[in-house]
């Protein structure tokens, strides 16, 4: 018959055998957590409120006209005032309307591409695609927005676009789309006239190009 203490020095061994620690021992009283007054709703109901708000909203959206879902992109400068900026006319002005602006950094405009663009019977006649060269042209534009400011001192007179790198078109661009674009001063050489920016064109969220864009400030 094993003794008292072989029986306490198995139990020993058992637990240490254990993959994970056993309790520890409990003296006197535990304390309970205490439950949630009646009128108090705990997690779980708040939870199951939160989902049921977030259905009723999306209900709410459902049932409005298509019309009405969609806010329209917001108006920083309107084609009027692009026009006081930018030297180009049509055919070649390609920027609508500037929805985002901070004064000598970046700008974010907008190209609304239409079938009636001037470009479209010949590229391609069967399948209208916007060419890749007036997407950078169009975001060289925008380019020249943040430039050709106050802030940054450019001049209509005397400040071109002068290059472009590494550029990628991941997506065509065809009649009907928004062309969203983003330009943001990188690096402003103002002695030597030299402003590097990084741009990026997308419709529906997706990139359709980007690249690396150089424009210099030249006397003549």
């Amino acid at each position: 018959m094993e003794t008292a203490a072989a029986v306490s020095m198995s139990r020993s061994a058992c637990r240490a055998a254990l993959p994970f620690p056993a309790p520890p021992q409990l003296q006197g009283r535990v304390a309970l957590p205490r439950r949630p007054l009646s009128g108090a709703p705990g997690p779980r109901q708040r939870l199951v409120a939160r989902c049921a708000a977030a259905d009723d909203s999306a209900a709410a959206a459902a049932e409005l006209p298509i019309e009405k879902r969609f806010a329209a992109f917001p108006t920083i400068m309107d084609i009027n005032q692009i026009r006081e900026i930018l030297p180009h006319r049509f055919p070649f002005l390609l920027v609508d309307r500037v929805i985002e602006y901070k004064a000598g950094e970046y700008a974010v405009a907008i190209k609304n591409v239409t079938i009636n663009d001037n470009f479209f019977p010949g590229h391609f006649p069967e399948r209208p695609i916007m060419p890749g060269v007036l997407m950078v042209e169009a975001m060289a534009q925008v380019g020249g927005i943040v430039m050709l400011q106050p802030e940054v001192g450019g001049s209509q007179d005397n400040f071109y676009f002068a290059g472009v790198d590494k550029v990628r078109f991941r997506k065509p661009v065809i009649a009907g789309d928004t062309l969203v674009m983003r330009m943001t001063l990188t690096k402003y050489q103002k002695k030597f006239g030299l402003a590097k920016m990084e741009g990026k064109a997308y419709v529906g969220g997706d990139v359709v190009c980007e690249g690396e864009f150089l424009l210099i400030s030249a006397n003549e």
